[in-house]
């Protein structure tokens, strides 16, 4: 691959970051709302202690003070400490992530797995009724809003059926519990939340390879395999699958990194305590270094799928310009 071209992706996703940067720290300072007459308030604080508070955490100062070491604390990745939490925003958020990614890892396997499987065999049945069905299916998933099925997927099996728990990542209360014990019980916490977060984008990517599919079947080799007496079968998973899922590849990647920041709605309904729910908990006590914090990450995720995508996608197509 061109060294160039990796240079100047690295270089525009870097101006990218500083650009963020700079919007995160002026957007939460404009946002309506006093932080600190909050937690005064819900401390029966005086006045005198709330203005103690703005001062230590600087933001008695001028805003271009204020920048400038915002921009040196990030910079020896020090993000402040959180008013809620009273920690350090790092801590706070890292717990959170993990938890995120382990969704979102899980989720995004199954919508990949089940929207190839949907889109091969609608494309592979174009016309027929099986095809209609299966574009339709998908149609449909993609249209349903996140937090709705999530909520008809607790309502069913959780309240009415009991097969899965409510809420939450492992049971509340579980004493010394063994590695395994640990493992199935996260596990059975992730089946409602992948599925919801999952069916999210599963319909996008059927229709994707879908398309994909489709284009390729107009191919000239795909013609000569047909010609030859090649099985349907045959032709669709050793010559057609393998060439359409480089389309595939670039929203795989980019779809991780918005998987991470829309994962609000999920986090939410089903009590997941990942990065999703810490910055809905932190908007609502206006806990200003966390949401910072958060959306930084979040925003530099999303900035480094598509910088993976854009390279990756380089890479398995050598028609792409560099230069």
């Amino acid at each position: 691959m061109n060294i160039n071209y990796v240079l100047r992706k690295l270089f525009h996703s870097l101006i990218t970051v500083l650009i963020v940067i700079t919007i995160n720290f002026f957007l939460f300072r404009i946002m309506p709302g006093d932080p600190f007459a909050m937690i005064a308030k819900a401390g029966n604080l005086s006045a005198e202690y709330k203005e103690s508070l703005s001062a230590l955490y600087g933001f008695d100062e001028a805003f271009h003070i204020q920048y400038l070491k915002y921009l040196r604390q990030l910079f020896s990745f020090d993000f402040g400490l959180s008013f809620k939490y009273r920690k350090p925003v790092l801590e706070v958020i890292g717990n959170r992530l993990v938890a995120t990614l382990l969704l979102a890892f899980f989720a995004q396997i199954f919508a990949i797995v089940a929207g190839a499987v949907i889109g091969t065999i609608s494309a592979a049945f174009r016309g027929r009724k099986i095809d209609v069905m299966a574009l339709g299916f998908a149609l449909l998933v993609y249209a349903i809003p996140a937090f709705w099925l999530g909520i008809v997927l607790v309502l069913f099996f959780s309240v009415k059926l009991g097969a899965f728990p409510l809420n939450g990542m492992v049971v509340a209360g579980m004493t010394h519990p063994t590695t395994w014990a640990y493992v199935m019980d996260v596990g059975r916490h992730l089946v409602l939340p992948v599925i919801t977060m999952g069916m999210a984008i599963m319909g996008g990517y059927a229709i994707i390879m879908r398309g994909s599919l489709l284009d390729v079947f107009t191919e000239d080799y795909i013609t000569t395999a047909r010609a030859k007496g090649f099985k349907r079968r045959d032709i669709v998973i050793h010559h057609a699958l393998p060439n359409a899922l480089l389309p595939m590849v670039t929203v795989i990647a980019i779809n991780m990194g918005f998987m991470i920041s829309g994962a609000i709605q999920t986090e939410t309904v089903f009590s997941w305590p990942g990065i999703g729910r810490l910055v809905y908990e932190a908007l609502m006590a206006r806990d200003y270094p966390v949401l910072q914090g958060a959306f930084l990450i979040i925003s530099i995720t999303v900035i480094l799928a598509n910088l993976i995508a854009d390279i990756l996608y380089g890479y398995l197509d050598p028609r792409i310009k560099y230069d």
